[in-house]
């Protein structure tokens, strides 16, 4: 056991830590970064001497574990577990990261002009007539030994509630604005790094150019109901890509295995925006049926059922928390839910002009979003003011996919007229147009991580170099509209689907 922790090489890793991230800053923001290193180091030696004394027990002292039946768990056969001592993982940068993003967090509490005592806080006078009010010795303690019941599909929708109804609007509390800004805070913090720059794993042009199908895989979707209009790539593991289909049904697909991992029914009418989690083995689908769906991957099942809105559900985008979600409808509302609870929070429309929305999308920093209306324009809304702050007329016809850039600068937005048009969101004005094929459909916009590709889905499968707006490499292979497309990993590949009801691959 004294082998797991090499206390030496801990203290070393943490003293490079400590000295790379003050490297430039105040000396009380110095103060602030060494002392939250010194908990963690604290709360990590508490954890490591706990472990320590539990390995050392003796059988003398009548502590005995009960035999156990090896159990398989996440595909891991428990026989197949070594006894032998882990190999110490490091101070990753997974973890520098949260370090970091805690201590400027705290850092932008800390500076706050108008952080007081909270109102509500009880004087110290109160605090004296304080008097003991009730008193529990058994309370919620079973005297038999609970059976383990696992996460059945029934346990699951106990847990988390499936409504079906109307939720009625819960509101947008101080706590879940709070919490918006603090992601803000720290998402524009971090893309404004001067040292931030583009992934050296991101492909180059030259090599996108050189992309070749790879892959096409027609059996996801019913045969007899033909078409898949919506996709997603999970942003953890991208070998897996969600599917919304014509069939009512979502599927989940691993294209490096080539085999379908779960299908999804629950929906009684045609799926049409989809979302995968990008933290959680969770998929959110929304369809014409005026429901959104959260479902549980390994059991398939719904966990929530969210009903936001009075019409269909056109669009669908996670926030940046991932604890979030924001929709759009022909009931001419945009809607924003909490994704754990499944109630909605806010619920808004545009009264002077009012008419269905067709898509929606959060911006990087999740504080503003853009809606695209039936109407043919874009609509960009301040979310804490529930207020629409900004309108970009010039398409013609029902605005079909709007995407924005990775920097948060820019907008790509689509419709029924055959153009792209690149929207610059500081100045507000439209500073490019890609004018497409006459009678081209676009259906899909999406950039990729960096924001140095666009790909349209629509007619074809196009990929646009960003700043030159360069056409790099066209795809004709889908044999009717395309009507999604997403990036791989530093663009290492593209996934697009389609009316044909194929999923496709390309790469190099």
């Amino acid at each position: 056991m004294q082998d797991i922790f090499n206390i030496q090489e801990y203290l070393e890793q943490v003293k490079t830590y400590i000295n790379g991230v003050c490297k430039g800053r105040e000396p009380w923001e110095i103060i602030l970064i060494t002392l939250l290193t010194i908990s963690a180091c604290y709360l990590v030696n508490r954890i490591i001497s706990n472990l320590l004394a539990l390995a050392t027990l003796k059988p003398q002292a009548g502590i005995v574990s009960a035999p156990m039946e090896p159990k398989s768990q996440y595909g891991v056969e428990a026989d197949g577990v070594a006894d032998q001592p882990v190999e110490e993982a490091g101070m990753t940068p997974e973890v520098i990261q949260k370090f970091q993003d805690k201590a400027i967090l705290l850092t932008y509490e800390h500076k706050k002009h108008d952080k007081s005592v909270p109102e509500d806080l009880l004087k110290p006078e109160q605090i004296r007539q304080f008097q003991t009010l009730a008193s529990h010795p058994q309370y919620g303690v079973a005297d038999q030994p609970v059976e383990e019941a696992g996460m059945t599909p029934e346990v699951i929708q106990k847990q988390y509630g499936v409504a079906d109804q109307p939720v009625e609007e819960a509101g947008m509390t101080s706590e879940v604005i709070q919490k918006l800004e603090d992601k803000a805070f720290l998402l524009t913090h971090e893309r404004k790094k001067p040292d931030k720059s583009v992934p050296e794993d991101l492909l180059k042009p030259g090599q996108i150019h050189q992309f070749q199908t790879l892959a096409s895989h027609p059996g996801l979707h019913s045969a007899s109901v033909p078409g898949i209009l919506s996709m997603d790539v999970c942003p953890t593991d991208t070998s897996k890509i969600l599917t919304g289909g014509n069939d009512k049904n979502a599927a989940i697909f691993n294209k490096d295995t080539e085999q379908v991992i779960t299908i999804l029914k629950g929906h009684t009418k045609k799926v049409t925006s989809v979302i995968y989690h990008p933290e959680e083995d969770t998929v959110i689908t929304a369809s014409p049926d005026s429901m959104i769906r959260i479902w549980h991957v390994p059991t398939s099942q719904t966990i929530q059922a969210i009903k936001a809105h009075e019409g269909g559900v056109t669009g669908l985008s996670l926030h940046a928390t991932g604890d979030y979600l924001l929709s759009t409808s022909t009931d001419e509302h945009w809607a924003f839910s909490d994704l754990r609870t499944g109630r909605v929070l806010t619920k808004e429309g545009d009264t002077t002009n009012p008419h269905s929305l067709t898509t929606a999308q959060f911006h990087p920093d999740g504080l503003i979003f853009g809606t695209g209306t039936s109407d043919s324009l874009i609509k960009i809304w301040d979310l804490k003011e529930r207020a629409n702050v900004a309108n970009f007329p010039g398409h013609s016809g029902p605005i079909s996919a709007i995407a924005f850039s990775e920097n948060g600068y820019y907008l790509a937005t689509s419709a029924d007229d055959s153009v792209v048009k690149l929207w610059d969101l500081r100045k507000q004005k439209n500073f490019k147009t890609l004018t497409l094929d006459e009678a081209y459909e676009v259906k899909s916009l999406c950039f990729d991580q960096s924001g140095t590709y666009l790909a349209v889905a629509g007619s074809d499968i196009r990929i646009y170099l960003c700043t030159q707006w360069e056409n790099l490499k066209t795809f004709t292979d889908h044999t009717a509209l395309a009507t999604g497309v997403r990036f791989g990993q530093h663009a290492h590949f593209v996934a697009s689907v389609s009316m044909d009801r194929t999923l496709k691959i390309y790469g190099m």
